[in-house]
């Protein structure tokens, strides 16, 4: 029986290939859906020889059949929201958009303190892209944040931004000592002005999604990130500021479902990452360096080097536990190859005991050792290997590949069912 609910999540520290399993699925699907995160998260997707980049539109923006739909749980800056918007229509497509009344928009304050902020946490910092994302989930919480719907009623708005502003510039000037110089009046009439160019787009988009669900239409749900920065199960303070295990959907979504849901954990077939926090199975060495070279593993919304190590089978199981994962997604098997042996870590070496599971404590993972098995290398990806592996299936894989597949699915109890080996469309197997 197919699901009718698809969630898509990442299960290390984002940048793991979600934008592309999303396109690929999108296809089939009727809606796609964000449901957490901001413009803090990059998604690229490559069709036809051509690369889109994304930090608000879901993945699914490039397919001819799917409405796609930025959920209240996703945090929204409208002027990147806009910038999508038009480089879209430059390239020639239409965008099937529909945008929560209820999702929250981050305003220039919000960067600024988030700017502060950075300097503030010092070690602890999360890293943050400087894009306002943990300011505007603080306000939501402290219940004066701005909606987009607000942004097309002029009087809530006025009314709500006096408060937020008041609030949020008073901390940047008398706690933290800096200067906003953007002025009240001047932020008002510019987020009207935003939200007239996206009202076409502004609806109950919790309504639509369950009258989606009740007439049986396929969804599919696009995380972003990945679990290891999720502030509740992810490596917490160095994380971010969503929850993005795949339970959040609804949350983020409003559609509430008793259905069984297929729940897809995309793992890259080494681990990167972008900002502070410990890294046990890092490489700081000549393989971590061709690995990145290779892999072009720079962020996508900043542009800064990721940070390379082996893949951490502790961190995946850890995914497969708090999001119930059903299936896995392995991508950039092709970064890979080359290599004459690749290490896997199975578990972490704390104070000489051997640990099998992700400790919460900040301490125990500052002193983690991994603990690794070694498995063969494989060849470069030719493109008669390729062609192969599209026309003749997973038989037609390196066996290199399939016990690195096997190694996987026996250390995390999860069936491997997408296999990418480049970077576009075409270039994935489903088993």
């Amino acid at each position: 029986m197919q699901n009718q609910i698809t969630v898509i999540v990442g299960t290390q520290w984002g940048d793991e290939g979600k934008g592309k399993i999303t396109d690929l699925l999108a296809q089939n699907m009727d809606y796609v859906v964000r449901f957490q995160g901001g413009n803090n998260a990059g998604h690229t997707v490559v069709v036809d020889d051509k690369t889109y980049k994304f930090h608000l539109l879901p993945s699914g923006i490039i397919s001819k059949r799917a409405t796609n739909i930025i959920g209240n749980g996703v945090v929204v800056d409208p002027k990147v929201l806009l910038q999508e918007l038009d480089e879209l229509k430059q390239n020639g497509i239409t965008p099937q958009l529909l945008v929560s009344q209820r999702a929250h928009v981050i305003m220039p304050y919000h960067i600024a303190m988030d700017e502060a902020l950075s300097g503030h946490q010092g070690a602890l910092a999360a890293g943050s892209t400087k894009r306002g994302i943990a300011p505007v989930f603080a306000d939501k919480v402290y219940r004066h944040g701005i909606r987009v719907g607000d942004l097309i009623d002029p009087e809530i708005f006025y009314e709500k931004l006096q408060k937020a502003y008041q609030f949020n510039v008073g901390i940047i000037e008398k706690v933290f000592n800096l200067k906003f110089d953007r002025a009240f009046e001047t932020i008002y009439h510019e987020y009207l002005g935003y939200g007239e160019k996206l009202r076409q787009y502004i609806c109950d988009t919790e309504y639509e999604l369950y009258q989606a669900y009740t007439f049986g239409q396929k969804i599919l749900f696009e995380g972003a990130q990945g679990m290891s920065l999720d502030p509740d199960h992810g490596m917490y303070p160095h994380g971010t500021s969503s929850n993005n295990v795949a339970g959040y959907c609804e949350v983020g979504s409003g559609l509430g479902s008793n259905t069984c849901k297929r729940i897809i954990g995309i793992v890259k077939s080494y681990v990167s990452r972008v900002g502070n926090s410990p890294f046990p199975t890092e490489l700081t060495n000549d393989t971590g360096n061709f690995i990145r070279e290779k892999g072009v593993e720079y962020g996508t919304t900043t542009g800064r080097p990721r940070r390379i190590g082996w893949l951490d089978l502790v961190q995946i199981r850890q995914s497969v536990r708090t999001s119930g994962l059903t299936d896995i997604a392995l991508t950039k098997l092709d970064v890979l190859a080359g290599l004459e042996e690749i290490k896997v870590c199975v578990a972490y070496k704390i104070n000489g005991r051997i640990v099998t599971e992700m400790p919460a404590s900040l301490t125990a993972m500052r002193n983690v050792i991994p603990v690794y098995d070694t498995l063969r290398g494989w060849t470069e990806f030719t493109t008669s290997i390729k062609e192969r592996v599209r026309t003749g299936g997973y038989t037609q894989l390196p066996e290199e590949i399939k016990n690195y597949i096997n190694f996987i699915e026996k250390n995390t109890n999860c069936p491997v069912k997408f296999i990418s080996f480049g970077a576009d469309r075409n270039e994935t197997l489903i088993r």
